[in-house]
């Protein structure tokens, strides 16, 4: 069963090899945007809408979150019981509630951010800022993340479908873990969709305020 998981995760850090030149698809929007402005916009599409699903994930991971605390509480402090499983699924689903919805903050510019001379710049300086910081911040990022997360325990993890420490834990330890690749890869993905954009809003193509989806393209 490793061996099994293991060819497929070589099979898609191939995929992931053979879908990089992806990335250089915003740099070269800078430099021939007319034949490259559909595809540009279909890709985006594609990324937004990635986003906007997992978004809902999290939204049902929030719901699940609220009720299974809800019912830890009562089910400690009014009846003294405790159950694995619930303390668990409050942990799962508030992990995955962040983990899940990141992309989407990046897309709608809802990180926090530091810059202090930001709301200076032209629109043009903001959008350059916005490429430079995805190509030399966030992908190096989260292809470390991507990296550090794909061991061989991970291989291991899935191999042996691991469950929980606790004998009345949940059986989905395996899935936990691999929320951690899965927000590298959402990123990265919502990275190009924002790297795309910002090209866009240097060549003329979007309004600087279609970089965080509150506008269409031109």
């Amino acid at each position: 069963m490793a061996g099994y998981f293991l060819m497929l995760g070589t099979g898609l850090k191939w995929l992931g090899f053979a879908l990089s030149p992806l990335l250089l698809l915003p740099f070269l929007l800078l430099v021939i945007p007319g034949p490259l402005r559909v595809v540009a916009n279909n890709l985006i599409r594609l990324l937004d809408r990635i986003s906007s699903t997992m978004l809902g994930l999290a939204i049902a991971c929030a719901v699940i979150t609220v009720f299974a605390q809800l019912s830890v509480v009562l089910a400690r402090y009014v009846f003294g019981l405790s159950f694995s499983w619930l303390n668990e699924t409050v942990i799962y689903a508030f992990a995955a509630m962040f983990l899940l919805a990141a992309a989407s903050a990046l897309r709608d510019d809802e990180h926090v951010r530091v810059d202090i001379l930001r709301g200076r710049y032209s629109a043009g300086m903001r959008a350059g800022i916005e490429l430079a910081g995805i190509y030399i911040f966030l992908i190096p990022i989260c292809l470390l993340i991507l990296w550090s997360a794909i061991s061989p325990s991970f291989v291991r993890s899935w191999a042996n479908f691991e469950a929980s420490r606790e004998s009345d834990g949940l059986p989905i330890r395996f899935l936990f873990r691999t929320l951690i690749p899965l927000l590298a890869v959402l990123l990265i993905g919502q990275g190009l969709s924002q790297a795309l954009k910002a090209a866009q809003v240097l060549r003329g193509h979007r309004t600087p305020e279609a970089l965080h989806g509150q506008g269409a393209g031109a």
